[in-house]
């Protein structure tokens, strides 16, 4: 089976930390460009950040920059994004897609992902 699958999502305090995986299983991710999304109610789905399939390219979107980190553990076949200082405005369900791009990163919208997860809700509220 070509499968993604997220996990590690949770209910945090502001200021707080969570680690979201990204398990690829019936391909290689080092071969695929992989993006976190998220959407929040209400709001537009968003790219959070990426890292590319050439070259280990990684890419943030500025609200994140500073707090998030996106990593990719080619052993695990997986994809992780370490989420620190944790704000309320974060709170949206967390999507991981994978796609054959090159260098390029965060400049590709949803429907040219060819792999989606299920998604993994983040709450962020005291």
């Amino acid at each position: 089976q070509v499968q993604l699958m997220e996990s590690g999502g949770g209910l945090v305090q502001p200021g707080g930390s969570l680690r979201l995986s990204c398990a690829a299983s019936g391909f290689t991710l080092d071969g695929y460009t992989t993006t976190w999304f998220r959407q929040a109610p209400g709001k537009e789905r968003e790219g959070v950040s990426c890292v590319s399939s050439v070259g280990g390219r990684t890419e943030y979107t500025a609200s994140v920059k500073g707090r998030f980190t996106i990593s990719r553990d080619n052993a695990d076949n997986t994809v992780y994004l370490q989420m620190n200082s944790l704000k309320a405005e974060d709170t949206a369900v967390y999507y991981c897609a994978a796609g054959r791009f090159g260098y390029d990163c965060l400049g590709h919208v949803a429907y040219e992902y060819d792999y989606w997860g299920q998604g993994t809700q983040v709450t962020v509220s005291s």
